[in-house]
């Protein structure tokens, strides 16, 4: 296999310099003089985390700010040293016009709200009638002749369909999971699963294979729609109750309508009663003698009575400590895949990617899938007895597990209602974490997400509804710094999450019962620009447990916290987030800070094996030949996944491209002159210490995809990706 990946990328390297020879000897004299006149500027000399300017004299002894301190033997200079490699075609959807006239001009900013990955679909579309079944023995197909797709096997396989996938040893890994193949002849490797063999009359009929053995233990096992090792599968007649709103949600309209009785701001759906009484319908009068008041009062509570629901206290218990990192909750990235592939490289606790309440609630198809999780990740995490500080009596280790879900919403009536068809649905969840954190423009005008931040009241409302209905899962919380730069906020609502709202202390109800809260060190406004505050993350950190020995010190006294609404056994346990790219970060982020626990986001796009360096608590250089290792699991897992069809494919290959996009800004420690790494340094353009190193670096989304063709083969014509942010930049919309 080495050797074929090798052939390919000496392939694809001269491709690329035929491509771009005859434009570089003009280029590099307009490059060499524009350094020059760089070189003589003082403005533009690189600042030292000093203060001072590199005068390029004598040995350098600081690090540059924001810049990648990479050996100087591999540092490029001239043509290759500009951002934008020489040859770059502007993806279809680029505003940019007409590059070429002017050579100097930046790649555009900003993120790409509308990008088109085109369609990776077969030529001819073969009928499903004909897709799982023997070419002499096709089902009958339900449309006739009025029927638009194809139905000649052969001719499909000979002209709408492209040859098959040799990569993995031409093995389908979708039929060596299940035993048979759910994508029939479609699948890109249908040729490991079919054979031509001779009817009794002497054709030749073309017939799938399955492993009736393995076949049959996966139907015995009740996997839902066949899927194996996922768990989480929501049933199609589940979401289309949902959809015509046929499922109940009695604990949901419960707290509600005791939540609208006693706020008079409250912002909820409408109820059947309430159409009544808009409608003018009065609830009947009962009279009754006193001789059958009592009877038919105790006949009512019983017809009444139902279990009530489980207190936080009551909860099952979560554990963090060090030994527990925590990969973030990342759009797009966060797919199951990439958590599998983090899990098999360490990851103690994961995240679904960021659900939106409303679409749970409808039944749409892509917010459910957001929930399936790997059986891998239904293993308990590691724990550490013999740390006091972070175990909580009543915890059990064997109940815990590694996936959670996280969900947004702007009012508390979806909040809660999502909670509870999520909680019944889903029956592995570690907890539901709610989101207060997503920057995302849309997100926050909807009211979700960071707009959460400044209305204390309305989110204390929302946890306790989700407190109240979701059973023994516990609830937890993703917040930000604030909203705004230089105007800290989150020690604020931390108080607030931890002992309740003053308003909610009058009333009696407590604290708002979060098991735990995740603080990333950024604003809502500096997204993620600058370097997170884990100073401040400290304060935090320091302030909770500063409340926890205030709680002890009002034990007995009128003022005590219902011990009742305290989950975890009144501890709150609280996790750090933000630029963590080595174990040397994490666990200055734990001692620094004294946080419980620390979440990792970029860092573990960048580099996966993060949690690897964290349990071996020492550097891990890891070649280009291991990296792309990790391309191919990815692969593997993706294709077991999303499906080994055309657009199976297709969505594997734009999903390994969106997180090479992260992973090519990796710098192998091996070049780099000092230690550690830095989430917000810049490397300047450097050759790896092989081509696959060099290519692997690169920041052209065509060298991406040549990367992708090495494992998925030779992309579909009308396939297109365009990275998520133009610029390339760290200022990304990873993690909420």
């Amino acid at each position: 296999m080495e050797s074929n990946l090798q052939d390919n990328l000496e392939s694809a390297t001269l491709k690329r310099s035929a491509e771009t020879q005859p434009e570089i000897s003009t280029r590099e004299q307009q490059f060499a003089t524009a350094e020059a006149q760089l070189d003589g500027s003082p403005a533009k000399k690189p600042k030292m985390e000093n203060g001072s300017s590199d005068t390029g004299q004598g040995e350098q002894q600081d690090r540059r700010k924001g810049v990648a301190p990479i050996k100087a033997e591999f540092l490029v200079h001239g043509l290759n040293a500009v951002s934008t490699p020489s040859g770059y075609d502007p993806p279809p959807n680029d505003r940019s016009k007409d590059r070429s006239k002017n050579k100097y001009q930046k790649k555009p900013k900003g993120q790409n709200t509308s990008r088109s990955f085109g369609s990776s679909r077969d030529t001819l579309q073969l009928c499903s009638s004909r897709a799982l079944s023997s070419e002499f023995s096709p089902l009958d197909c339900r449309f006739g002749e009025k029927c638009k797709f194809e139905h000649d096997l052969r001719k499909y396989l000979s002209e709408g369909k492209r040859s098959d996938l040799s990569t993995f040893n031409g093995v389908c890994t979708v039929h060596e999971a299940r035993g048979w193949c759910p994508f029939g002849w479609k699948c890109r490797f249908a040729g490991s699963h079919s054979t031509e063999r001779e009817t009794e009359d002497g054709r030749k009929e073309l017939v799938l294979i399955e492993d009736e053995t393995r076949k049959a233990l996966v139907e015995n096992g009740g996997a839902p729609d066949g899927e194996v090792g996922v768990v989480n599968v929501v049933s199609s007649q589940a979401k289309i109750d949902l959809e015509r709103r046929r499922t109940k949600t009695p604990k949901s309209d419960a707290y509600l309508e005791w939540l609208a009785k006693h706020s008079a701001d409250f912002d909820r759906r409408p109820t059947d009663s309430d159409e009544k009484k808009e409608n003018g319908a009065q609830e009947p009068d009962i009279v009754m003698d006193d001789q059958e008041d009592t009877k038919t009062a105790h006949e009512e509570n019983r017809a009444r009575f139902t279990d009530p629901p489980l207190l936080p206290s009551e909860k099952r218990r979560i554990y963090y400590g060090p030994e527990t990192p925590i990969l973030a909750p990342l759009t797009t990235q966060g797919n199951l895949p990439f958590r599998r592939l983090c899990v098999s490289l360490g990851a103690q606790i994961t995240w679904s990617e960021m659900a939106m309440g409303l679409p749970l609630l409808q039944g749409e198809k892509t917010e459910w899938a957001l929930m399936k999780a790997h059986e891998s990740e239904l293993a308990s995490p590691k724990f550490n007895p013999s740390n006091p500080s972070s175990v909580i009596a009543g915890y059990d280790n064997s109940k815990d597990l590694h996936f959670g879900a996280q969900i947004a919403a702007n009012k508390p009536w979806l909040a809660v209602k999502a909670t509870e068809v999520l909680t019944a649905l889903c029956p592995h969840l570690r907890a539901i974490d709610l989101n207060c954190g997503c920057p995302i423009d849309l997100v926050v005008r909807s009211g979700a997400g960071s707009a959460l931040l400044d209305n204390g009241g309305k989110l204390e409302k929302m946890l306790r509804g989700m407190n109240l209905v979701s059973g023994e899962v516990p609830i937890t919380i993703k917040i930000r710094t604030g909203t705004r730069d230089n105007n800290p906020t989150a020690h604020k609502l931390v108080k607030r999450l931890v002992l309740g709202g003053q308003e909610a202390l009058d009333a009696g109800e407590g604290a708002a019962g979060v098991a735990a809260v995740t603080l990333h060190g950024r604003s809502r406004q500096q997204r993620y620009t600058r370097s997170a505050d884990w100073e401040y993350i400290g304060e935090c950190a320091a302030l909770i447990k500063q409340l926890q020995k205030e709680h002890d010190e009002l034990a007995d006294t009128a003022r005590e916290t219902d011990a009742r609404y305290l989950a975890n056994g009144g501890k709150v346990y609280f996790i750090g987030n933000g630029d963590v790219l080595s174990h040397v970060d994490y666990n200055t982020h734990l001692t620094g800070a004294n946080v419980d626990s620390v979440m990792i986001g970029r860092g573990a796009l960048v580099k996966p094996w993060i949690f690897e360096e964290v349990e071996a608590q020492q550097y891990l250089d890891k070649s280009s030949s291991q990296r792309l290792e990790y391309v191919e699991r990815f692969a593997k897992f993706g294709l077991e996944h999303w499906g080994s069809d055309e657009v199976g494919v297709g969505n594997t290959r734009r999903f390994l491209l969106e997180w090479l996009s992260f992973s090519r800004r990796y710098v192998p420690l091996g070049l780099l002159e000092h230690l550690p790494p830095r989430m917000q340094d810049r490397p300047p353009r450097f050759r790896g210490r092989d081509d696959m190193e060099t290519l692997m670096a690169s920041d052209h989304y065509k060298d991406w995809i040549k990367i992708s063709e090495m494992f998925l083969g030779p992309a579909h014509p009308n396939f297109r990706f365009e990275p998520k942010h133009k610029s390339n930049s760290y200022e990304i919309e990873a993690e909420g």
